[in-house]
């Protein structure tokens, strides 16, 4: 069993916790435990001391409250397709709630599902399909990505420029605080308002260091009965950017904006995920607006006419729903095409302002250039939300130093143009060293204050989101 460092006795944690789950719901082999010390962004590995896998509700609730008598931190974890280190447990208790996946209840009346936290994102779709309804926020890895984790990091995904990320979808949370505690918070399946703070709004986005949600209460929205899915292709990629902002200035909201440069499309054209993209462009807008069928051709011919002033080659629409499910393929499996280039993959998913675009993807291009990596932009275009990613070989330390230097380069950038760290992969370990440039001393101390208002002690996921040396001087603020 690896050694925690931390003084505590595994052997009676692991009894404890085998007590509560069995022996099978426990892993504590170094080889039963690789597997899970990475998560969807390869680049960091840290090693839990044990995984504990329990099955149900109360077995959740044991678990912790046994984790709580002994003073054992602990890291939650779903599907591990997060992208910035969050769900890694670095000698300590990884709880992971992937066997906690049954939809509770779905209310077609009032458009509200109640679900477990391991329910897989687009699982809950195709259940409320047959009632006209989905759960509309989508991230690219709602294939595999669970409810629980969405919570955690307040993820977004394609088409939340028109119906918005997580937390406008989630009406509440009944959730086990680090002590053992259950609270419920916010109105839930009982519909409207919550009274008092708005505490769903503080718990989703926490990155599992508030506690873990049991179940999840979310509103639901009827599937748009018409669509329209456009494709417009440029030789410059500054030309894409400015579309985006001219579609945005029209008044047009499009359910998605999404932009893909001339190395993502031909990663994703030269793999299994092929979607038919000119691989000869510099750049794609694709483009989809839903709704009504009234007024749907209008505003597509609409933004064909936007794209075509800015320079696009061609616009094209989907022809049905065969070609439509295709170009979003290719969009959504986009970093899975990336996979095939190198072993390892960076991204980051700073968020500037929209009209800055044109200015920052040249300045990343710079960087690209001076530090000899290849960036591959694939991004939330119509909100600004970047995802530049970049490949490299992990045993190349030369590689793995400039690739390094050149994404800090890249957030200092977006930072610099009034910017913000992370749309929705949340700041886990990987954005631990920007927090202090875009917060205050007082900004982090009123987070650590919020932390402790869940997690006293720091055992939920200890050492992501706000830094060690931030808490550290509020603990030492507030005790004198």
């Amino acid at each position: 069993m690896p050694a925690a460092g931390d003084g505590a006795d595994w052997t009676a944690v692991r009894r404890d916790l085998e007590g509560i789950v069995g022996a099978n719901g426990v892993r504590w082999r170094e080889s039963e435990l690789l597997v899970y010390t990475a998560d969807g962004l390869p680049g960091y590995r840290k090693l839990p001391s044990l995984a504990v896998f329990p099955a149900t509700r109360d077995e959740v609730v044991a678990v912790i409250r046994a984790l709580a008598e002994r003073g054992v931190p602990f890291v939650p974890r779903g599907a591990g397709t997060g992208l910035s280190g969050g769900a890694l447990a670095d000698g300590v208790v990884l709880l992971g709630l992937n066997r906690l996946r049954r939809i509770l209840a779905i209310d077609p009346e009032n458009a509200i599902a109640v679900v477990e936290p391991g329910v897989v994102n687009a699982a809950l779709s195709r259940a409320t399909a047959p009632f006209g309804l989905h759960y509309a926020p989508d991230p690219s890895s709602q294939a595999a990505c669970t409810i629980g984790g969405n919570v955690a990091e307040n993820a977004g995904g394609p088409h939340c420029l028109k119906y918005g990320v997580t937390v406008n979808h989630v009406l509440g949370v009944t959730a086990v605080l680090p002590d053992g505690e259950i609270v419920t918070l916010g109105a839930g399946a009982a519909g409207g308002e919550s009274l008092g703070y708005d505490l769903v709004g503080a718990f989703v986005g926490s990155e599992g260091c508030f506690g873990v949600a049991l179940d999840v209460t979310v509103k639901l929205t009827p599937v748009p009965p018409a669509a329209r899915t456009l494709l417009a292709d440029f030789l410059s990629l500054d030309d894409a950017a400015r579309a985006t902002s001219a579609i945005v200035a029209a008044g047009i909201l499009p359910a998605a904006l999404e932009l893909m440069d001339g190395p993502t499309i031909r990663a994703i054209e030269a793999s299994i995920y092929a979607a038919g993209y000119p691989v000869d462009a510099d750049a794609v807008l694709l483009v989809e607006v839903d709704g009504h069928a009234a007024g749907l051709d209008a505003d597509a011919r609409a933004i064909a006419s936007l794209c075509t002033a800015q320079g696009a080659r061609t616009v094209r629409i989907a022809s049905d729903p065969g070609e439509r499910a295709r170009l979003w393929q290719g969009r959504k499996k986009a970093f899975g095409a990336m996979g095939r280039i190198s072993s390892h993959l960076v991204v980051q998913d700073a968020v500037v302002p929209r009209t800055r675009l044109p200015a920052v993807l040249a300045r990343i291009r710079e960087i690209a250039a001076e530090h000899g990596v290849t960036v591959c932009n694939v991004f939330h275009a119509g909100d600004g939300n970047l995802h530049p990613n970049i490949g490299y070989r992990a045993d190349d330390p030369d590689e793995s130093a400039r690739v390094g230097r050149a994404m800090r380069a890249i957030m200092r950038t977006c930072i610099d143009a009034g910017g913000s760290i992370t749309g929705e992969h949340g700041v886990g370990l990987d954005k631990l060293e920007y927090m202090e440039l875009i917060f205050s001393a007082d900004s982090l101390a009123a987070q650590c204050r919020l932390r402790d208002v869940f997690d006293p002690a720091r055992r939920a996921n200890p050492g992501k989101v706000v830094p060690v040396r931030s808490c550290r001087e509020w603990a030492g603020r507030s005790s004198a």
